[in-house]
């Protein structure tokens, strides 16, 4: 682009910003002239895409969903009527049209507005969502309390065709009353993260497909009104002509089936028609199923041609020809398929998220996308390990806390070969607590029978993976790492350093250590390095590998601390309950007597949900960046 073309564009996303501001309200939305509607629309895409393109952040799902939005604000009265986002992260436009466009620069930035809906944030962010299907029973819980409180309010839901494949959504729509003010409005737009997958997704289709039952069962109903005398009989018994017609075009409606009122398919990137659906939708004041069709990436041709990669973009940065971790596992990955035919590869719909693309294409019959379904993943895993299948669980570490139960009871309880691949682990700053990875060292080091490792590097990675899948090591598997690429600093550690106990590493000699060590592992052995490197005395740095061996790593320092060494500042990017610097500290004062204990410091996250600061890096903010490590150094 040239330096007029930029300018012009500038200039015209600057006038879009203005006129966004100035119907950033639901009050200001609704005084809009119907005729204004379609521009509003274009404007807040060239915001959308100017700011994620800055700021990085969801830019297909966001796109998919102006005219929707804009329908919603301008049928209902939020914040007095509910809307609730799942999974959320397609609530940009919500956010720009509910006082928050003025801010809207901060957008997933420390201190800034939230790429995810947030209570904290603004009243008209009903509920806090960041993980799939958990909308409808949280919508749910809004209708019922406003019916017992005596209030008229709506609950709308909006819920995207993928979250329909998580269980959640189920059991709530098996307690969804027929007479309760809750409108769920379900977007198709055939992706999640990926390709939905699976019955649901061709339900859907062969809804969508029948466009001739709603339009003829509209029909009757209209014509029943205006018969005389007979019209109302009619119209009662018209719910057998009806199931037969139901019958005839298509084999069944799963909602209606549930007794829910549908509407639909229909046209969600048309404002009119949307507002025109929601208002007869609020009139019934039932409980009422809206199913839309929307085009993600709308607006923005790229984004229309691959929505699952723009689903999430990042800002511009000079491209490097490094692997990230999660590519570089899911190369090895396939190196190791080729080998062992047993080897198969499971996901909850991020395939392209976990680096598992290029598996799925080489290998699609030991390839199982589940959908938006972590528990079934890790019990479907547990399953195929029980029959001799040697399955990979390829998940992000803030959505394996939603199998818990199955990790625990399903695999761990039967000692299954599992592996877990758990990606974006540690502090993700752009997308806050909801998906922050730190509780998984803490809830599977305390799972009899999981080990866990955290390879440093990628070169790392790919060494450790064929040691977890061709039989060096038994029992339930786990090695966590982080989004992003190889940090230089600890590449260089690893080539100076000497492998002083299995799976720990050390930039001293094990017989003459110095006075203070500073324990870590690969998530913040940036951090620990840097503060060694500014501290006034020799200090060296112990990275562990294997996160949980507890009993051995206590063992080692153990004998360090009779060799000399005094002071142990533990570094963790998790919580502490549970973590690595607790165990550690209950074994050494287990082993030790008073006289020769350490002096012990802990850096972890200690009871809170971490979120960032302005002005600060996320680190910074959970006190565990360098300057924090030499503090506990000195200390």
């Amino acid at each position: 682009m040239n330096g007029t073309d930029s300018t012009v564009s500038d200039e015209k996303t600057a006038r879009a910003y203005e006129r966004v501001c100035a119907t950033s309200s639901p009050e200001a939305l609704k005084a809009l002239p119907n005729e204004q509607i379609g521009s509003l629309c274009e404007d807040l895409r060239a915001v959308l895409i100017d700011r994620t393109q800055k700021n990085g952040g969801h830019l297909a799902s966001n796109l998919g969903v102006v005219e929707l939005t804009v329908a919603i604000h301008r049928v209902f009265d939020a914040p007095v009527d509910h809307i609730i986002f799942d999974v959320g992260h397609q609530c940009y436009v919500h956010k720009l049209l509910t006082g928050r466009a003025g801010r809207f620069d901060s957008l997933r930035r420390p201190g800034g507005i939230s790429g995810f809906p947030s209570r904290e944030e603004s009243e008209y962010d009903a509920f806090g969502t960041g993980h799939a299907s958990t909308s409808l029973s949280a919508a749910l819980g809004f209708a019922q309390a406003d019916r017992l409180q005596g209030r008229e309010a709506y609950t709308v839901v909006v819920l995207g065709d993928g979250a329909l494949t998580g269980g959640m959504v189920h059991e709530a729509l098996n307690n969804c009353e027929k007479d309760l003010r809750l409108i769920i409005i379900l977007n198709e737009n055939e992706m999640s993260i990926s390709q939905n997958v699976g019955h649901f997704a061709t339900m859907l289709t062969r809804l969508r497909t029948a466009p001739g039952y709603s339009r003829t069962k509209a029909s009757l109903d209209k014509l029943f009104e205006h018969l005389p005398l007979v019209g109302a009989p009619l119209r009662k018994a018209s719910a057998a002509i009806k199931n037969a017609l139901k019958s005839a075009l298509y084999s069944s409606n799963y909602f209606e089936s549930m007794g829910l009122n549908y509407f639909g398919p229909a046209d969600g990137n048309d404002e009119s028609q949307m507002e025109q659906l929601l208002r007869t939708a609020k009139d019934k004041a039932t409980c009422s199923v809206i199913h839309v069709k929307t085009l993600k990436g709308k607006g923005l041709a790229c984004a229309e041609r691959n929505p699952a990669g723009y689903h999430g973009i990042t800002p511009a940065i000079p491209a490097e020809n490094s692997p990230t971790f999660s590519q570089a596992f899911g190369a090895t990955l396939v190196q190791l398929a080729e080998q062992n035919d047993r080897i198969c590869a499971v996901t909850a719909a991020m395939p392209q998220g976990t680096g598992l693309t290029e598996f799925s294409a080489a290998y699609p019959r030991r390839f199982f996308d589940v959908g938006i379904a972590e528990e079934h993943a890790v019990t479907f895993a547990a399953g195929l390990a029980a029959n001799g299948m040697r399955p990979v669980v390829a998940v992000y570490s803030t959505f394996l806390q939603r199998a818990y139960d199955q990790i625990l009871h399903d695999v761990a309880l039967q000692r299954l070969p599992v592996v877990f691949a758990i990606d974006r682990a540690g502090l993700n700053a752009a997308d806050g607590p909801t998906h922050h990875g730190v509780f998984d060292i803490s809830f599977l080091s305390h799972i009899p029978g999981v080990a866990l490792w955290e390879p440093p590097t990628t070169r790392s990675l790919t060494t450790l993976l064929p040691r977890l899948l061709q039989g060096e090591e038994k029992g339930v598997l786990a090695l966590r790492y982080p989004s992003g690429q190889d940090d230089a600093a600890t590449v260089a550690y690893l080539d100076r350093a000497q492998q002083i106990a299995p799976d720990v590493y050390a930039d001293f000699d094990a017989q003459l250590p110095p006075h203070t060590v500073v324990l870590t592992h690969g998530c913040l052995c940036p951090q620990a390095l840097q503060a060694v490197g500014q501290a006034q005395e020799r200090v060296g740095v112990m990275l562990l590998e294997r996160l949980n061996e507890f009993d051995g790593t206590a063992a080692l320092l153990t004998e360090l601390c009779r060799r000399g060494l005094q002071k142990i500042v533990i570094c963790e990017e998790g919580v502490r309950s549970g973590g690595i610097g607790m165990n550690l500290s209950d074994r050494l004062y287990r082993s030790l007597s008073p006289s020769d204990r350490p002096e012990l410091r802990l850096l972890s996250i200690d009871g809170v949900f971490v979120r960032t600061v302005s002005g600060q890096t996320i680190r910074q903010t959970a006190h565990l960046d360098a300057q924090d490590v030499l503090c506990a150094i000195n200390e």
